[in-house]
């Protein structure tokens, strides 16, 4: 079966609706299940909001970068230049395609238009210190842990309800 690439592009204030339920089934409820990106075991509530996905849509400073294959939304991440580096995050791929080479498209574009339009040297992102499947999967595409945590926003609803206490961030990292 031949392969199908992807197609880029930033999103636009009409793709909230479709980023919101894109995000939300590739970390929460059931859905989020099929694939292996959950945080169901960690979080209850919202993934994101219609709101802050404005707020990356608006800001100068960076993208909300779609992945279309045939017309159809099946991946999306965040970033934005933060002088040196590259904010990477909202990385999401609809479960139903996860294993199947998407993520490691969309980080491979993710990481070119860091270096050749943001002319960062590095890109970061913050991931739950729990993940560790996810943390492995960053590691084997050059990430690295760094080790440094920051607390996980609780009592802060669009972040969504954790069911453990002990949540956290971890900073990793990719020199470009």
């Amino acid at each position: 079966m031949p392969t199908i690439s992807l197609t880029f592009r930033k999103a636009a204030t009409g793709d909230i609706p479709a980023l919101v339920a894109l995000v939300e089934s590739a970390y929460r409820g059931d859905t989020s299940r099929s694939g292996w990106t959950t945080e169901a075991d960690y979080l209850d509530g919202q993934r994101t909001d219609p709101q802050g996905l404005q707020e990356i849509i608006d800001s100068p400073h960076g993208a909300l970068l779609l992945a279309e294959r045939c017309g159809e939304l099946v991946a999306c991440a965040h970033l934005e230049h933060r002088g040196d580096h590259a904010y990477f995050g909202m990385f999401a791929v609809r479960p139903q395609f996860q294993g199947a080479g998407i993520g490691k498209e969309v980080m491979a574009e993710v990481e070119r238009q860091a270096r050749e339009e943001m002319g960062a040297t590095a890109v970061h992102m913050t991931v739950i210190h729990v993940r560790e499947e996810l943390i492995a999967f960053y590691e084997r595409h050059g990430y690295v842990r760094t080790g440094q945590l920051s607390p996980f926003p609780y009592g802060d609803e669009r972040f969504g309800v954790p069911k453990r206490q002990d949540l956290a961030f971890e900073l990793l990292t990719k020199a470009l």
